[in-house]
């Protein structure tokens, strides 16, 4: 190391490597490289950040991926390892309202920061239930203090560290589903569409999701609701200059073939094969990519293996989502940053979605408008969108080339007719992407928008371990591992593999 801290090649150090530059692999390649580690970072895309990436078109520049950071502290953690602080370089902004909802009969409710505002919010539609909802806040609390505070970025690679939170997993209800949980407090129909939707943030279908996932509603009140100007984008590109300021070897449009294992008995892996055939050997690695994709395609001979709790055959994945995104001629000032847009049905959508895979005629949709905080985002005078509504993944067996078109001319026109009149006469630059996208582009099986889905079975060991059962250097830093999807979770995730690595050399960690 040179007094900066950085990687000296004469070093004779591990050498770490990571596969995948979503914020996952980011975060891993950062906590390594504070550890001394020389660290390589492998992503297929010619740019970092995963999902995470940022198109620009037209004069317009969009997110294609994550819009909310709920958690600003995980970022601030990945600064300061290297005493840093990460305000000196991003600028998290507070919003206000965090969320629009806006509900088919044409009624709308601002969830708000302050707890006086949403009481209030909450009021107009049910006096009762502004009660009901510090009920709600409460019971998230003690959710958040063992689901987050205790367990988010602890190890679940033994059998006997889940049967520790038995107990208190029963106490806190978690067999519930986060639609039972809100249901329970609050009454009011419209308001339990609102504080259930949660879980479709990170892949989820609130009525089959656990209720440990209601720990968010307390999250967002401890820590708010964030949008860091210039987008995800520029976070991703402080974060890149942040990893080769310290010196990480980072190698884009390089895709891996084959994760290599020792044909000794020692049960460990030794580096990666790339798409081009070429070889990179390593101490341990860390997979930020798809873990059913890690093992179906670059570990076949291990695919028959126990990964986790339950066979592939019986795995459920999350959503798929088709992606519009699209600049505007005029600016729409009342569409607030984040808005929810609630059709009709609810409960039978996400049936619709999430069981039957098919591709109803009606929808609900998110719809992100960042220049209403950050007017970089589309030249003056307009406005630029991102409308992400869920759809079945690729198990549904779609045919997105006729439907693709088919969606964003339905999706227009709802809009049009309801907050944004005039859409279809003032839309420019407007593209979109499909569960077949997701595919494609960051090998996700079945084209899933965040990997296995968060319902009970497939949370905490159930879900992909953090450290291979096997493989004792293979390590997963990703949506599909524990704790799961989200910018939270796969922050959490890294920190569990820093945790688990820390362990290997000798370190203590806490049970």
């Amino acid at each position: 190391m040179d007094d900066m801290g950085r990687f000296d090649a004469s070093d004779n150090t591990t050498h770490t490597l990571v596969i995948g530059a979503g914020f996952g692999g980011i975060a891993a390649a950062l906590r390594m490289r504070a550890r001394g580690h020389k660290v390589t970072l492998i992503e297929r895309l010619d740019a970092i950040g995963g999902r995470a990436q940022a198109f620009e078109q037209g004069g317009f520049r969009h997110d294609a991926g994550p819009t909310v950071i709920t958690a600003p502290f995980l970022f601030d953690e990945l600064f300061a390892l290297f005493g840093e602080k990460r305000e000196d370089h991003l600028d998290f902004r507070p919003l206000d309202p965090w969320y629009r909802f806006y509900f088919h009969e044409g009624s709308e409710f601002d969830y708000r920061p302050s707890l006086e505002d949403t009481h209030a919010e909450i009021a107009r539609f049910s006096p009762e239930d502004a009660k009901n909802y510090d009920r709600l806040i409460a019971t998230s609390k003690d959710i958040f203090d063992i689901g987050f505070s205790e367990l988010a970025d602890q190890p679940f690679t033994r059998f006997g560290a889940m049967l520790k939170q038995i107990p208190q997993l029963l106490r806190l209800k978690s067999y519930m589903t986060v639609a039972q949980l809100v249901n329970s407090h609050i009454k009011h129909p419209l308001l339990r569409q609102a504080f259930s939707i949660h879980p479709l943030l990170v892949g989820g279908n609130p009525f089959d999701t656990t209720s440990i996932y209601a720990l968010i509603h307390y999250l967002e009140r401890k820590w708010g609701v964030y949008f860091c100007m210039g987008g995800t984008g520029k976070l991703v590109a402080e974060l890149e200059n942040l990893m080769r300021r310290q010196g990480i070897e980072i190698l884009l449009n390089t895709d891996v073939r084959e994760i290599m294992v020792s044909k000794d008995d020692s049960n460990r892996v030794t580096g990666v094969i790339t798409q081009d055939a070429k070889q990179i050997s390593a101490d341990r690695v860390i997979c930020n990519g798809d873990p059913p994709t890690i093992y179906a395609e670059m570990l076949p001979a291990h695919k028959g293996k126990r990964k986790k709790a339950l066979p592939d055959k019986v795995t459920r994945y999350s959503m798929g989502l088709y992606v519009l995104f699209f600049g505007t001629k005029k600016t729409y000032p009342n569409i607030a940053h984040h808005t929810i847009w609630m059709g009709k049905r609810y409960k039978e959508l996400l049936h619709d979605i999430f069981n039957r895979k098919i591709l109803a005629d009606d929808f609900s949709l998110y719809v992100h408008r960042p220049t209403a905080t950050d007017a970089s985002f589309a030249p003056e005078g307009c406005d630029s969108f991102y409308v992400l509504c869920p759809v079945p993944n690729l198990q549904g067996n779609l045919d997105w080339e006729k439907e693709g078109p088919a969606l964003q001319k339905r999706i227009v026109a709802a809009l049009d007719k309801t907050i944004m009149p005039g859409l279809s006469e003032h839309i420019v630059e407007d593209f979109y992407m499909t569960p077949e996208d997701f595919k494609t582009r960051y090998r996700s099986m079945h084209g899933a928008g965040f990997s296995i889905a968060p319902n009970f079975t497939q949370s905490a060991w159930f879900r992909y371990h953090n450290r291979d059962p096997h493989l004792s250097n293979l390590y997963f830093a990703a949506a599909g591992a524990h704790p799961g999807a989200g910018m939270p979770g796969v922050l959490c995730s890294a920190k569990v593999v820093d945790r688990l690595v820390g362990e290997e050399a000798g370190e203590a960690v806490t049970p």
